[in-house]
């Protein structure tokens, strides 16, 4: 449950070389419903708002993630992820990350010095900071998201081809990896929409079934939306619909109602 939460404010799109007017603005929001069949584990949220970095607008993202009614009983989570990024250039300034999964916490945050390839990582819970060294574009886990969505020359991809996104995340640099499925008219509450599928590359064993074991359904339009998630677990599988939205910059492409 934990991994799905976070995994799914992440794998969701995708792509690369031009720069265009951003896919979002501040002001969107959108809300997942996360349940296994027709009962609700919880919810998960990504809004953008604006904040001040160094006499610089930028974008604040702010991502949540938490359990409710039977399934906060048994296991409780509390997440909290945020970045803060160029309005420009995508690049991260700043990251959050406030967990409580099951009693497993974090409180961090995350300096980015971009001339210097590195991050000051400061850890609030165990009172100690460490800077590593990263790559020349590296993302964090919210600002690769929105990073991704605001270079859609996805259709130049062929099915079964691959991306890879450089990314920080448990204070570790990863090659994030995600592979182009196809194409899908998705039935939802909103009705009939076009979509494109993504498999992004995890690790198999406790939590995945295998490496291919997530799937990720995005809005074939200019927003580049994540619709549906569904994660196969080692215990059975769970899906992340979305729910609702407001605030966005473009129209929500729908085929039929």
């Amino acid at each position: 449950m934990k991994k799905v939460l976070a995994l799914g404010l992440l794998f969701i799109t995708v792509s690369f070389d031009t720069q265009r007017d951003p896919a979002y603005d501040v002001g969107e929001w959108f809300k997942f419903r996360i349940h296994y069949g027709i009962v609700t584990a919880g919810y998960a949220t990504l809004e953008i708002k604006e904040a001040t970095v160094k006499n610089k607008k930028v974008f604040h993202a702010i991502g949540t993630g938490y359990t409710t009614g039977m399934s906060r009983m048994f296991f409780k989570v509390n997440d909290n992820y945020e970045s803060y990024f160029d309005k420009i250039t995508g690049k991260p300034y700043q990251y959050v990350r406030q967990i409580d999964e099951g009693g497993y916490t974090k409180n961090q945050e995350g300096f980015f010095n971009q001339d210097k390839n590195t991050i000051l990582v400061k850890d609030y819970k165990n009172n100690n900071e460490k800077t590593f060294n990263t790559s020349e574009n590296v993302q964090d886990i919210i600002s690769t998201f929105y990073f991704l969505r605001n270079h859609p020359n996805i259709k130049k991809l062929k099915i079964g081809e691959s991306i890879i996104v450089d990314m920080f995340f448990d204070e570790e640099s990863t090659k994030f990896k995600l592979k182009y499925i196809g194409d899908e008219d998705l039935e939802t509450k909103f009705g009939i929409i076009s979509t494109m599928i993504f498999r992004p590359l995890v690790q198999s064993g406790r939590v995945f079934k295998e490496q291919e074991s997530l799937t990720v359904w995005i809005s074939d339009d200019d927003n580049k939306l994540p619709v549906r998630i569904k994660a196969n677990l080692a215990v059975g599988s769970i899906k992340a619909d979305l729910e609702s939205f407001k605030g966005l910059k473009n129209s929500f492409t729908i085929k039929a109602e």
